[in-house]
């Protein structure tokens, strides 16, 4: 009886069904997803490149330290921040394959000449809650600060600066003015660095005109190269020959010196002869200076009585050739009394020496 009347509950010999553990498992499959659900939002992580903003009921609170953090769930949010450079272009963009030039690229000059320059810009997130919360859009406002002091720098160069030589300068005008603005804005972003990538005039003629003037600067700095490079060249040489002249005239002067002390120290010892016999010392200098002064004049003397004598050249009072040349000019006259001539001028010549 009690058999049949449990297989007619069941139904067809069915186990009865338990809703009180049929419950129990659901709470407990509810409470596991709930603390799995708590378990996932009460951690996060910041790599080395974050930041993370830590809000709670309202008050942010920035973190810094990388690795694994814990926050309190539903109660506390968390906001990564990427705080590593990042970049943007003005006046050109890189989006599509080729670089297009942008309608922010044209600057006037001060000169008042329309000029393309092209700008990047690098910048960093450095106080995540400021980024966050000072304003809606940090990156926008620094691309508008940029703008505004590019312009306002182009515009008090000229365009050869530009162009050329100024672009290191105007390069670090423009971060000065933007560092000094965001300083005043304080929206957490810095900038980095702020470069030209390019500078050209509007149009091909101009911009072959100013090719042209680089060409010749650089032509003209080239010449000055060669020409410092062939003056370092010279002047060692010219400091040597220089040296080697005074080397030459200080051995010159020295050889005169000596030579004029030895000429000193004959003219005195001829002196000293002389004060012992001037008579015959003078003879002896007035011949030997007409022999050097006329080397080739024959002095023939004609006495009263018809005779010659030769007195110069000096070798005719000890030449036996000299006195025949005497005799052959006598026209006539006879050989003894030109031997006797002879002889009479040696012993002469003789006795003046002595």
């Amino acid at each position: 009886m009690f058999d049949n009347r449990q297989m007619n509950q069941t139904g067809n010999g069915r186990k009865p069904f338990n809703r009180r553990k049929t419950s129990t498992i659901v709470k407990i499959v509810i409470a596991a997803v709930i603390l799995l659900l708590l378990a996932g939002n009460s951690y996060y992580t910041i790599q080395e490149e974050e930041q993370a903003v830590v809000c709670t009921f309202g008050s942010p609170k920035a973190v810094t330290t990388p690795g694994l953090h814990f926050k309190i769930p539903f109660i506390q949010t968390v906001t990564k921040v990427n705080t590593t450079i990042k970049g943007f272009t003005i006046g050109y963009s890189m989006e599509a394959e080729n670089m297009t030039s942008a309608d922010d690229a044209m600057m006037i000059t001060s000169d008042y000449n329309f000029i393309n320059v092209d700008f990047y810009a690098a910048y960093r997130v450095t106080d995540p809650v400021k980024a966050l919360y000072a304003s809606e859009d940090p990156v926008e406002i620094l691309k508008n600060i940029a703008q505004n002091c590019i312009r306002t720098t182009i515009g008090s160069y000229t365009v050869d600066s530009v162009l050329t030589t100024g672009k290191n300068e105007i390069q670090a005008n423009i971060t000065q003015m933007i560092l000094e603005k965001l300083e005043a804005y304080d929206i957490g972003i810095q900038l980095i660095n702020i470069t030209i990538q390019d500078a050209e005039p509007p149009t091909e003629e101009v911009s072959n005109a100013f090719k042209e003037v680089e060409t010749a600067k650089q032509g003209k700095e080239t010449a000055l190269n060669n020409a410092n490079k062939y003056r370092n060249e010279q002047i060692p040489k010219a400091e040597a020959n220089s040296d080697a002249i005074l080397q030459n005239a200080e051995a010159a002067k020295q050889e005169r010196i000596n030579e004029a002390n030895g000429q000193v120290a004959r003219f005195n010892s001829m002196y000293q002869e002389y004060i012992k016999y001037p008579e015959v010392t003078k003879k002896r200098m007035f011949y030997e200076a007409m022999e050097d002064v006329l080397p080739d004049v024959k002095v023939v003397i004609e006495s009263s009585d018809g005779k010659t004598n030769t007195v110069l050249p000096l070798d005719s009072f000890v030449s036996g050739d000299a006195a025949s040349d005497a005799g052959e000019m006598n026209d006539g006259a006879d050989n003894g009394e030109a031997d006797n001539g002879r002889t009479e001028r040696q012993e002469n010549a003789v006795q003046s020496e002595e």
